[in-house]
Protein backbone atom coordinates (compact mmCIF):
# COMPACT_ATOMS: atom_id res chain seq x y z
CA UNK A 1 0.00 0.00 0.00
CA UNK A 2 3.19 2.32 -0.08
CA UNK A 3 1.77 3.30 -3.58
CA UNK A 4 -1.72 4.15 -2.30
CA UNK A 5 -2.41 7.69 -1.84
CA UNK A 6 -6.27 9.39 -1.90
CA UNK A 7 -7.93 12.85 -3.14
CA UNK A 8 -11.35 14.24 -3.34
CA UNK A 9 -12.65 14.43 -6.14
CA UNK A 10 -13.27 17.66 -7.79
CA UNK A 11 -16.48 18.31 -10.40
CA UNK A 12 -14.16 17.81 -13.46
CA UNK A 13 -14.21 13.90 -12.11
CA UNK A 14 -17.95 13.79 -12.83
CA UNK A 15 -17.35 11.72 -15.90
CA UNK A 16 -14.99 9.27 -14.10
CA UNK A 17 -17.10 8.86 -11.05
CA UNK A 18 -19.92 7.68 -13.16
CA UNK A 19 -17.45 5.12 -14.35
CA UNK A 20 -16.71 4.17 -10.99
CA UNK A 21 -20.62 3.81 -10.55
CA UNK A 22 -21.41 1.92 -13.83
CA UNK A 23 -18.53 -0.33 -12.78
CA UNK A 24 -20.34 -1.21 -9.39
CA UNK A 25 -23.54 -1.44 -10.93
CA UNK A 26 -22.11 -3.92 -13.34
CA UNK A 27 -20.33 -5.74 -10.87
CA UNK A 28 -23.95 -5.89 -8.69
CA UNK A 29 -25.90 -7.05 -11.79
CA UNK A 30 -27.89 -3.50 -11.18
CA UNK A 31 -26.46 -1.96 -14.23
CA UNK A 32 -29.40 -1.17 -15.72
CA UNK A 33 -30.89 0.24 -12.68
CA UNK A 34 -28.26 3.05 -13.37
CA UNK A 35 -29.57 6.46 -14.33
CA UNK A 36 -27.23 9.23 -13.13
CA UNK A 37 -25.68 11.37 -16.19
CA UNK A 38 -22.55 13.56 -15.45
CA UNK A 39 -25.00 16.45 -15.05
CA UNK A 40 -26.94 14.94 -12.30
CA UNK A 41 -23.94 13.93 -10.62
CA UNK A 42 -21.66 17.69 -11.17
CA UNK A 43 -25.67 19.19 -9.55
CA UNK A 44 -26.20 17.15 -6.61
CA UNK A 45 -22.38 16.67 -6.03
CA UNK A 46 -20.83 19.61 -6.27
CA UNK A 47 -23.26 22.09 -6.79
CA UNK A 48 -25.75 21.18 -4.09
CA UNK A 49 -22.46 19.52 -1.77
CA UNK A 50 -25.35 16.66 -0.81
CA UNK A 51 -21.74 13.76 -1.19
CA UNK A 52 -18.47 13.51 -1.32
CA UNK A 53 -16.22 11.49 -3.31
CA UNK A 54 -12.59 10.11 -2.56
CA UNK A 55 -10.82 8.31 -4.97
CA UNK A 56 -7.87 5.86 -4.19
CA UNK A 57 -4.91 6.11 -6.35
CA UNK A 58 -2.03 3.83 -7.91
CA UNK A 59 0.92 6.02 -8.68
CA UNK A 60 -1.65 8.72 -9.35
CA UNK A 61 -4.12 6.59 -11.20
CA UNK A 62 -7.64 6.42 -10.08
CA UNK A 63 -7.78 2.55 -8.91
CA UNK A 64 -10.96 2.87 -6.80
CA UNK A 65 -13.39 4.89 -4.82
CA UNK A 66 -16.01 5.68 -2.13
CA UNK A 67 -18.89 7.75 -2.12
CA UNK A 68 -20.14 8.98 1.07
CA UNK A 69 -22.39 11.88 2.40
CA UNK A 70 -23.57 12.40 6.38
CA UNK A 71 -26.36 11.06 7.85
CA UNK A 72 -26.93 11.61 11.77
CA UNK A 73 -27.93 9.50 14.80
CA UNK A 74 -30.05 10.68 17.34
CA UNK A 75 -29.49 8.70 19.92
CA UNK A 76 -25.83 9.49 19.45
CA UNK A 77 -26.62 13.47 18.97
CA UNK A 78 -24.20 13.53 16.19
CA UNK A 79 -23.42 13.33 12.28
CA UNK A 80 -22.14 9.80 11.09
CA UNK A 81 -20.87 8.74 7.38
CA UNK A 82 -22.74 6.58 5.51
CA UNK A 83 -20.62 4.85 2.47
CA UNK A 84 -22.62 4.83 0.03
CA UNK A 85 -20.56 3.58 -2.64
CA UNK A 86 -17.13 1.33 -2.33
CA UNK A 87 -15.36 -0.15 -5.45
CA UNK A 88 -11.81 -1.05 -6.30
CA UNK A 89 -11.14 -2.03 -10.10
CA UNK A 90 -10.89 -6.11 -10.01
CA UNK A 91 -7.41 -5.57 -11.38
CA UNK A 92 -6.16 -3.71 -8.18
CA UNK A 93 -8.19 -6.24 -5.52
CA UNK A 94 -6.30 -7.89 -3.14
CA UNK A 95 -3.53 -4.71 -2.47
CA UNK A 96 -5.53 -3.33 0.54
CA UNK A 97 -6.96 -0.62 -1.26
CA UNK A 98 -10.35 -1.43 0.06
CA UNK A 99 -9.93 -1.06 3.51
CA UNK A 100 -7.47 1.80 2.71
CA UNK A 101 -10.19 3.27 1.85
CA UNK A 102 -12.46 2.21 4.57
CA UNK A 103 -9.49 3.52 6.86
CA UNK A 104 -9.54 6.47 5.41
CA UNK A 105 -13.43 7.30 5.89
CA UNK A 106 -12.60 6.29 9.26
CA UNK A 107 -9.88 9.12 9.89
CA UNK A 108 -12.43 11.65 8.19
CA UNK A 109 -15.38 10.55 10.32
CA UNK A 110 -12.56 11.06 13.31
CA UNK A 111 -11.62 14.53 11.82
CA UNK A 112 -15.20 15.55 11.26
CA UNK A 113 -16.27 14.54 15.24
CA UNK A 114 -18.60 11.55 13.74
CA UNK A 115 -20.23 9.05 15.59
CA UNK A 116 -19.79 5.96 13.02
CA UNK A 117 -19.10 4.94 9.93
CA UNK A 118 -22.30 2.90 8.18
CA UNK A 119 -23.15 1.23 4.83
CA UNK A 120 -25.23 -1.39 3.39
CA UNK A 121 -24.17 -4.63 1.24
CA UNK A 122 -25.70 -7.16 -0.68
CA UNK A 123 -26.14 -10.43 1.28
CA UNK A 124 -25.47 -12.14 -1.59
CA UNK A 125 -21.86 -10.30 -1.87
CA UNK A 126 -19.84 -12.68 0.57
CA UNK A 127 -16.62 -12.07 -0.29
CA UNK A 128 -16.87 -8.31 0.97
CA UNK A 129 -18.92 -9.65 3.74
CA UNK A 130 -16.46 -11.42 4.88
CA UNK A 131 -14.20 -8.36 3.97
CA UNK A 132 -16.52 -6.42 6.47
CA UNK A 133 -16.57 -8.71 9.43
CA UNK A 134 -12.70 -9.42 9.32
CA UNK A 135 -12.53 -5.34 9.62
CA UNK A 136 -14.75 -5.80 13.27
CA UNK A 137 -17.84 -4.30 11.13
CA UNK A 138 -20.90 -5.55 12.78
CA UNK A 139 -24.01 -6.73 10.50
CA UNK A 140 -27.35 -5.16 11.74
CA UNK A 141 -29.25 -8.32 11.65
CA UNK A 142 -32.08 -6.63 13.58
CA UNK A 143 -33.05 -3.95 11.23
CA UNK A 144 -34.83 -3.77 7.55
CA UNK A 145 -33.89 -1.46 4.80
CA UNK A 146 -37.20 0.50 3.42
CA UNK A 147 -37.38 2.04 0.54
CA UNK A 148 -39.88 4.54 -1.48
CA UNK A 149 -38.68 5.62 -4.94
CA UNK A 150 -39.81 6.30 -8.23
CA UNK A 151 -43.71 6.26 -8.64
CA UNK A 152 -44.30 5.49 -5.58
CA UNK A 153 -42.49 8.00 -3.95
CA UNK A 154 -44.48 10.21 -6.57
CA UNK A 155 -47.76 9.12 -5.62
CA UNK A 156 -46.40 9.53 -1.51
CA UNK A 157 -45.85 12.90 -1.53
CA UNK A 158 -49.32 14.19 -3.87
CA UNK A 159 -51.59 12.41 -1.20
Amino acid sequence: MENLNFRYATETDSALILEFIRELAKYENMLDEVIATEELLKEWIFEKKKAEVIFALEDGKEVGFALFFHNFSTFLGRAGIYLEDLFVKPEYRGKGYGKGLLKKLAQIAKKRGCGRLEWWCLDWNKPSIDFYLSLGAEPMDEWTTYRIAGETLEKLAED
